[in-house]
């Protein structure tokens, strides 16, 4: 008996527990713990992204204004994804379509995030006059510590945990959370059960392949967009067989999950333009600005810094022009002196001028 419990309560021990709360209220204002996540996620994101930005010869301004465009994109991207891949909750059989806007509830696909995020970081990019590649290579790392801090949203929220294990890290859920599940997956799992902690799987592994596009970037000076491409490769490769153990609601294709679908599609893809890309461009950009703006950058900050200049080289001339004015008033005032005091012409026009000689005066 005494052993029986010593095992209880070492398996107690070495599961996984669940936050008991995932709001809290300031006031009427509730303050959720996975809108913490996904906020303390994009600031990290973009500091990492400055710094890097920064290092490749880019404006720090520059991350803040493309950030502007490109964080709102996503979250429609991501929020699109989840609800098409995921759509039973809302569209299904006692489903509530107005939960699709429920974005604080937990959801957001990464692919669809990606895809819109990445056209409003194109429209940013445009309007700075910089390369989107080059930002997507600055960004990637950065992107993948974001979301590895929006999967402990996932671990406020009890959701996207994997199947039944009885490994010491085993994710203990609340009976209410099993419950949902068995209702929504139709089976049984008692109250107690421990499962995979995918969003941790996918924490760690995130972060290990965050360090392991520095190490690549530093080692290998990659360019025209290769530390992207290789971001979505190695987070892909680890979203197939994480993917592989999630048991939460889905749609499946060909009897697997959608999403395992979209990992392998995308990871080939990413792949494949990661190796034609480093043939044709084996050698990291020059800069950061799109073909011909760095000029007309250069020009701007000439016209803006000029301003000051021109004024003071007028400023200047006129300066200078009066007193070559003045100069020459002085000199045409000695020469009108010498005339008036009786030069050679006017004594030679009436023979009175001092320079008569003597026989003129007789």
């Amino acid at each position: 008996m005494s052993a029986t419990l010593l095992a209880s309560a070492a398996s107690v021990q070495a599961a996984l527990p669940s936050p008991s709360q995932h709001t809290w209220y300031l006031g009427p204002v509730p303050v959720r713990a996975y809108a913490l996540a996904i906020l303390a996620g994009i600031v990290v994101a973009i500091w990492i992204t400055t710094r890097r930005w920064v290092a490749r010869g880019g404006d720090p301004d520059d991350v803040l204004d493309i950030a502007f465009w490109a964080v709102p994109f996503g979250i429609v991207g991501g929020r699109l994804y989840h609800v098409i891949s995921t759509p039973d909750p809302y569209w299904g059989e006692g489903g509530d379509p107005v939960r699709a806007l429920y974005v604080w509830e937990g959801g957001l696909g990464i692919w669809g995030a990606v895809a819109l995020g990445a056209v409003g970081a194109w429209i940013g990019c445009r309007r700075k006059g910089v390369r989107l590649s080059s930002f997507a290579d600055a960004l990637a790392p950065g992107l993948l510590v974001a979301q590895a801090i929006g999967r402990l949203g996932n671990w406020f929220n009890q959701e996207l945990f994997g199947a039944p294990t009885t490994l010491p890290w085993g994710l203990e859920v609340s009976p209410e959370v099993i419950e949902r599940l068995n209702a929504a997956t139709g089976t049984s799992f008692p109250a107690g059960t421990l499962f995979h902690p995918t969003f941790l799987y996918e924490l760690l592994w995130n972060l290990g392949a965050a360090a392991l596009l520095v190490w690549l970037d530093r080692r290998y000076r990659l360019g025209h967009g290769r530390v992207f491409w290789a971001y979505v490769a190695l987070y892909t490769l680890g979203r197939v067989w994480i993917e592989m153990l999630r048991i939460d609601t889905a749609e499946h294709v060909l009897g697997l999950r959608l999403n395992v679908w979209t990992s392998i599609v995308v990871g080939l893809g990413a792949l494949v333009a990661f190796v034609v890309i480093g043939r044709r461009y084996p050698e990291r950009e020059d800069g950061v600005e799109l073909p011909g703006r760095s000029r007309d950058r250069q020009e701007e900050d000439r016209r803006s810094g000029g301003d000051r200049h021109d004024a003071e080289h007028d400023s200047q001339l006129d300066t200078t022009s009066t007193a070559h004015a003045g100069a020459a008033a002085g000199a045409s005032g000695r020469d009108d002196g010498r005339d008036s005091g009786g030069g050679p012409h006017r004594a030679d026009a009436d023979g009175s001028g001092p320079d008569q000689g003597p026989a003129d005066r007789a």
